[in-house]
């Protein structure tokens, strides 16, 4: 055998495990979800607290470092909805207090953080970590939305269908339908031809 036939064959084994590791966990785990659709995957390791909040569509992929956060808010209880067909890269954080729906078909880049809330932080004198949250307000990412790498999406935040948010944006408004948005904070930028 020659060194290039043992290392593909090394790689071949390597993503086989990685496959069969994350597909059996995801089955174990299916259950302790508000629902968790057919062929979804979630690679681990990964944080998920409130999984009974939680409900994963069908053919989800979810990628080994993310963080799906579900807490009490000031308002009742924060949900996550993630639509068929999407794929979050690793890293990604979903932290919800009101809620988080994601529609069918969207994709992440890496390290792409969405919260439906910000840390309090006015008392000066006391931790951040201890002041609680505030500005609870719901976000919703329509179908087909891309979010490249270390995107921000604040609080009561809208980005619309097949909208396209460039790497490190900070998003704190609302980006339309088809809409490309870049920079911090998040402005349009042009407008995608029509579907």
């Amino acid at each position: 055998m020659t060194r290039r036939t043992l290392g593909r064959a090394a790689l071949g084994a390597y993503r086989f495990t990685v496959r069969a590791r994350a597909k059996g966990f995801s089955l174990l785990s299916s259950g302790a979800f508000a629902s968790f659709g057919s062929h979804s995957v979630l690679q681990p390791p990964i944080r998920i607290e409130g999984e009974g909040r939680i409900a994963v569509g069908s053919d989800v992929f979810v990628g080994s470092g993310a963080w799906l956060q579900v807490i009490d808010g000031p308002e009742g209880e924060g949900f996550i909805e993630i639509g068929d067909g999407t794929s979050l890269a690793g890293g990604s954080v979903l932290s919800s207090a009101a809620g988080i729906r994601l529609g069918r078909r969207v994709l992440f880049a890496r390290h792409v953080y969405v919260a439906d809330h910000r840390h309090a932080f006015a008392d000066g004198e006391r931790a951040v970590i201890d002041q609680g949250i505030e500005q609870v307000m719901p976000v919703t990412i329509g179908d087909g939305a891309w979010l490249g790498e270390n995107v921000v999406v604040g609080p009561g935040v809208t980005i619309g269908r097949g909208a396209v948010v460039g790497a490190n944006a900070v998003v704190l408004d609302d980006v339309p339908d088809r809409a490309v948005a870049v920079g911090a904070p998040a402005r349009i930028v042009r407008r995608l031809e029509p579907e």
